[in-house]
This record gives structure tokens, sequence and C-alpha cells, in this order.
């Protein structure tokens, strides 16, 4: 089952058969309060830095959050939105908890997007499934109701199982419209948690088959050394049917450990993609040797 996404100009396909899907989550101000001050300000030029950069990592997707304290959000986030697409063909990702915000960037997206994103409380898939639905979007959905997120892999599968069910019976999106966020949780809390979100996934991926996304750096956050923890979980979750992850795109060792993935898994025909990746590594490091001598 493939989720197509497209901008203006360009498809890209997130499916079990296809390349894992690499979502830069740079463009986010959450964390990063020099950027905070620059959108309340009007000033969205670090945005093309944020750009550039994921892209230069092999970024496939960008989302775009900008959930900032006392500022317009559907406002900035249009703004945003139309910069990005000015800066990049890569198709996009609308990320905001508020609904009018989603609604207007939405209106002025040019393409189909990856809307980010919608639980199961009954409130939420009506606000925004409608959303989804009127401008042919996908959606990522999170299997968590009312601040609750459950511990059990199989009560995530019920309310997985509630969501597609509304989605696909009662708003007519397609089932590959739909992507699952199995819920990451950070492993500093507790250790079993990655094994109950590998086991979400692998119960996802057999009942529907359809594809997955993640917050990756959730499963890290409070540890050291997050990027190798990262690189290390993300391949597993694939080989349990993870299509994709948010993520940082500038980690080369997580993106690296995506591509490997790939490789051997067999979505990577002939090695192409790793040997291109590869190719491209010596071209830079040649051309730096050479801008340095």
């Amino acid at each position: 089952m493939q989720t197509v996404l497209s901008s203006a100009t360009k498809t890209v396909a997130i499916g079990p058969d296809e390349p894992f899907c690499v979502i830069g989550e740079r463009i986010n101000p959450t964390g990063r309060s020099k950027f905070q001050e620059k959108l309340r300000a009007g000033d969205l030029s670090r945005i093309e830095v944020d750009v550039a950069e994921q892209l230069a990592g092999g970024a496939m997707v960008l989302d775009v959050n900008m959930g900032v304290p006392l500022t317009d959000e559907a406002e900035l986030l249009c703004a945003a939105i139309k910069m990005v697409q000015g800066l990049t063909d890569l198709p996009l990702v609308i990320d905001s908890s508020v609904v009018g915000a989603l609604e207007a960037a939405l209106e002025v997206y040019q393409g189909k997007p990856l809307v980010n994103s919608v639980t199961g409380e009954r409130e939420r898939l009506d606000e925004i499934l409608p959303l989804v639905r009127r401008y042919g979007a996908a959606v990522i959905a999170l299997p968590n109701e009312e601040d609750e997120i459950p511990d059990d892999p199989r009560k995530r599968l019920d309310i997985a199982r509630k969501i597609i069910d509304v989605a696909v019976g009662q708003y007519e999106i397609p089932l590959a419209d739909i992507v699952i966020d199995p819920l990451a949780m950070p492993i500093g809390a507790d250790t079993t948690l990655v094994n109950k979100t590998l086991d979400t996934i692998s119960l996802i991926r057999e009942e529907f088959g359809v594809n997955m996304t993640l917050g990756a750096g959730n499963v890290s956050f409070g540890m050291p050394d997050r990027d190798a923890l990262g690189a290390t979980f993300l391949p597993m979750a694939m080989r349990c049917g993870l299509t994709s992850a948010i993520m940082d795109a500038r980690s080369p060792v997580m993106v690296e450990s995506v591509k490997a993935a790939d490789l051997l898994l067999g979505n990577d025909d002939w090695g192409a993609n790793w040997i291109a990746a590869h190719r491209a590594k010596l071209r830079a490091a040649a051309d730096a040797e050479a801008a340095g001598s």
C-alpha cells in the first residue's frame, strides 16, 4: 500500500516496497528559543537555512510546524508553507494542533500534503478528518485518547482500528491516506517502551497494512548519544513495518542507518541508492580537499 504525497511538481510515495521516507523535522520552533524570537518578530529567514540543511542531509519530505506562543499560528504557518514551497519541491507535512491553522495552511498548500495529526478522541476526528477529506490530504493518526497513551500495544491497535473505521467508513478517506503513528516513547523513562512500540508496529502492519511514521527523536529523549540510539532503533522498526519517520535529516548516522536498512531489507534494487550516496560522499570529500589546498 502506498501513501502518495506531492508538491506542485514532485511526488513522493511512502510504502513497504519503497525506500524509507525521511521526513525532516527541523522546521519546528519547539526547544529553539532564538528561532521563536525571530518568528515572533516576523523573521522567517532561519527557515531557508533549515530547508537547505535538510535537503543536503537527504530529507524526502519536510515537516513544517509554527507552534509559537503569542503569535497568530495560522498566519505564521501559511507564510512558512509558502516560503518552503518556494525553496524546494519536496512535499510537506503540515504540523499543527490548531484546527484553524491546519485549515488555513491546507488552503494555501500546492499539492497533496500530510496532516500531522489526529488522535482517537471523537471530537478531534470530527474536527480534522473533514479537512483532510475536503483538501484531499493524507493524515497521521495517533492511537491515543484524551491525553492517555495506552501502555498495551493491543489497546493502541484498538484505537487505530477506531480511527480507521471513522476515517474510511464515515469520511470516505482512502485507507492508503491514513498513516499511523505507533507512539514512540522515551527509553529514559522505561526501557521496555521500545519493545512496546515495535510490537504495536507489527500488530498494525499485520491487521491493516497501512504506512506508519513516528517521531524518531522521542525514543532517545533525555539520553546521551541520541543519534546512535536513533540509528539503531530505526532499522529495527523498519523490519517490523515502519515506512517513514519524522527525524533529524541533518544526522548522517541516522540517515545512513535507514539507507543501509533499505539495502539489507531489499528496498534498494542492486544497491543503487547506497552506491550513489557513497559516490556523493567521495565527491564532497574531494571537493573539500581541493578547496582547502
